[in-house]
């Protein structure tokens, strides 16, 4: 029985499409991932158009009717592009692909609607709709992925070594839907994954970042990145985190297992934030726990100044990985350095100037390190997460009440270097720098408020201490 869904066909595209391919007498589908999304009940944005022939002219034909005035035109790939209302739609000739085994690059054919879907990564992937009116809307499946998308199944249209061993990507790609989709990868096809782990040297970090990252962003990204690690796939480009994995134990006592904590923490952060960077921050909180794992036979386990150490580790993971190294690294750079000291609050006396400092360090990112924070409270005793979970209600009421009375975050001395100058009529000197030092120590502590008379008259005790005279009677009444 073919099945019809040109109900769901409702967008203009696809009309104006129809028409001119039943005109021109051309076989057009719309396939990939639209239609997959589509029978999902998912939006997609992106329309993949594929026609048997020269997919340009039909573009340029269906832009015009549209009243598109640019179009996109690739000739070395046989592709066009346009954006209409809120779609990206492309269009291309159907083709036939073979692989170069140091390759990824295919060597491309003209090819049949059946040809196209063969080379397809997924059986998902390789649905395909009718956009010519006598079959508009009619689905095209030759791989049953329908049956594949109902029953949540991640499979490959051919041999599955073949398919991962022509373009390395698609296991990174698997994994990605499997995890995106909450799917399984069909069991031959992890296999084959494994099997094939190796050839994912071929791919560029930029493009398995992509991947990555997407799996990063997913609603659970623990399941993604333990398929990573059990098809071998994870070590090619992340030894770092591979390296959390295990437990030692020396005279009865264990360390948890960092990797698995890392996912719980990531995991956790995921409930409460889509931001990518926060979650690289949860990623990175613990990297340089093996480096500095120590046993000491007194009290048990060590990793003494590992969020220092990861701090520093953080620019050059980056950088192998092909991360920007940009005001994003020295956020995720922050959140490692800083994501014992809200932790170390929660465990003992909450001071106020314990409380300005954090908030000066952190700046505007102290609600994203409280996150990461949170989400680090892992424990199987469920009183000992609840105590902790307690304290640090009382540390978060701490913050925000110290914030609005000493608007300590982000803050600058409110004595500038000129004005220390015109007041004793100094040039630049290294004592500029340390009354400067001095006034915000005496501010963090709440020796002094933070406003300029306060700080100007501290300035003043100091400048008197270090012999300076003061030259200038300015008085400043703010």
């Amino acid at each position: 029985m073919i099945r019809n869904y040109a109900n769901s066909l409702t967008h203009p595209v696809f009309k104006v499409v129809a028409q001119i391919a039943t005109e021109q007498g051309l076989e057009a589908y719309v396939i990939g991932g639209f239609v997959r999304d589509l029978l999902l009940e998912r939006i997609s944005k992106d329309i993949d158009i594929v026609v048997v022939g020269s997919g340009l002219d039909l573009a340029q034909a269906a832009a015009d009717k549209l009243r598109v005035k640019k179009v996109s035109v690739f000739q070395n790939f046989g592709t066009a592009h346009f954006t209409y209302k809120d779609l990206s739609v492309e269009f291309v000739g159907a083709r036939k692909e073979s692989y170069r085994s140091e390759s990824r690059k295919p060597i491309v054919e003209n090819g049949t609607l059946a040809d196209d879907q063969m080379r397809r990564d997924f059986t998902i992937n390789a649905l395909a709709l009718s956009l010519r009116e006598e079959t508009f809307g009619n689905l095209v499946d030759p791989f049953n992925g329908l049956t594949d998308l109902e029953k949540g199944i991640i499979r490959t249209p051919l041999d599955p070594d073949t398919t991962y061993s022509d373009d390395p990507l698609r296991m990174m790609r698997a994994i990605r839907f499997a995890t995106q989709l909450n799917f399984k990868i069909e069991a031959n096809s992890l296999q084959s994954i494994y099997d094939n782990a190796n050839r994912l040297s071929i791919i560029s970090m930029e493009r398995i970042m992509d991947e990555f990252n997407k799996i990063v962003l997913s609603d659970e990204p623990s399941r993604g990145i333990k398929l990573l690690f059990s098809t071998k796939l994870l070590h090619h480009f992340f030894p770092e985190l591979i390296n959390l994995q295990g437990v030692e134990t020396i005279d009865g006592k264990s360390h948890k297992d960092n990797f698995y904590h890392t996912l719980e923490v990531l995991d956790n952060v995921a409930k409460y934030s889509d931001n990518l960077w926060l979650r690289w921050g949860a990623l990175l909180h613990d990297i340089a726990k093996p480096t500095t794992k120590k046993f000491d036979p007194s009290i048990g386990w060590t990793f003494h100044s590992h969020e220092e150490i990861g701090a520093r580790m953080t620019p050059k993971i980056f950088n192998r990985l092909k991360l920007p190294l940009d005001q994003k690294m020295k956020y995720v750079q922050k959140l490692v350095r800083l994501h014992l000291r809200p932790i170390a609050l929660v465990k003992g006396s909450v001071t106020d100037s314990a409380i300005r400092r954090l908030l000066n360090e952190a700046g505007d990112d102290i609600e994203d390190l409280m996150i990461l924070c949170n989400a680090d409270i892992t424990s199987k005793n469920e009183f000992k997460v609840k105590r902790y979970r307690e304290n640090f209600a009382k540390v978060t009421d701490k913050l925000k009440a110290v914030e609005e009375k000493d608007r300590i975050r982000n803050f600058q001395p409110p004595v500038s270097g000129e004005l220390i100058m015109e007041t004793y009529g100094i040039g630049p000197c290294h004592e500029i720098g340390l009354i400067k030092s001095q006034i915000k120590e005496a501010i963090l502590e709440g020796i002094i408020e933070n406003e300029v008379n306060a700080a100007f008259n501290y300035m003043l005790t100091i400048g008197e201490r270090l012999g300076f005279k003061r030259r200038s009677e300015k008085i400043f009444n703010k």
